[in-house]
């Protein structure tokens, strides 16, 4: 098994599975029946001993909660992670209103996130079925989600993975820029296959980030500034605000859309 079988068979899954659509028993609207979720998903592979993930482990990064890939998985040699771009129809509803997230974009955040699961639990099958133990950080029960203690960070963080898998970098909403922009949602895998590692095509943290700041206007609750970035706390606080009127569906992403990284790496 090599690293295009792997891409092939996250490409298929995608384009075929009914799961990337959404339903009639779960669509918010009837309009919303059949509605793509993701176009195809790009992929990056990490070496687990990657040194970067002990640096993760810093205060000025994620802290020392934070495990590398060898805690999960004790002979971890790769990590793989995927990136999933939302569809234009998610992206332009989303961009309609900065008062509340479209309810596309939801559904983007929800079944799009349920999708994502199902995708990796299928190529964790495929893996562990040619005789890799392989595993899913965030549907393993160490799995620790973040709270104002740790700085809103979990144990372990996807975008983090893609950062060190060279799938791109960080902007100043804190999403990741990938060649797709930051649209999406982000899995990733651990897994005792050795697969060649890509390169980081970039040095710095936010090397793809042109600091425009588009997405300090974008934020409904001003949680952002070209000089302290994505806060949290105000904008945890709006999400909480959209889980009780749109339960239990929640979501923003308004920092994500009508700006140059919204689908690509927008020009320095």
């Amino acid at each position: 098994m090599d690293r295009e079988y792997i891409s092939k068979s996250a490409y298929d899954f995608t384009q075929e599975s009914p799961l990337n659509y959404i339903s009639g028993d779960v669509a918010i609207k009837p309009e919303y029946t059949g509605m793509k979720i993701f176009e195809a998903p790009i992929l990056a592979f990490g070496a687990a001993d990657d040194d970067i993930y002990m640096q993760f482990k810093s205060e000025s990064a994620i802290g020392g909660h934070f495990l590398s890939p060898a805690e999960w998985l004790p002979n971890a040699k790769t990590v793989i992670s995927l990136f999933l771009p939302f569809t234009e129809r998610v992206r332009s509803a989303n961009s309609m209103s900065i008062e509340w997230p479209a309810e596309e974009w939801l559904h983007g955040r929800i079944e799009g996130q349920n999708f994502m699961v199902a995708l990796c639990n299928h190529l964790k099958d495929l893996l562990e079925g040619a005789g890799y133990e392989s595993l899913i950080p965030l549907k393993d029960k160490r799995f620790k989600s973040g709270n104002e203690k740790t700085k809103f960070t979990s144990n372990w963080s996807e975008r983090h993975a893609a950062f060190a898998c060279g799938l791109g970098t960080f902007g100043l909403s804190r999403g990741l820029i990938t060649s797709k922009g930051m649209c999406g949602r982000f899995g990733s895998i651990i897994t005792e296959l050795d697969l060649p590692a890509d390169k980081r095509p970039y040095n710095g943290i936010y090397e793809y980030c042109n600091m425009c700041g588009l997405c300090v206007a974008q934020c409904p609750v001003h949680d952002i500034s070209i000089e302290k970035g994505r806060e949290f706390i105000r904008c945890s606080e709006f999400l909480d605000g959209v889980l009780e009127k749109h339960k239990p569906r929640y979501g923003c992403g308004k920092c994500q859309v009508n700006v140059p990284c919204e689908s690509g790496i927008p020009k320095q």
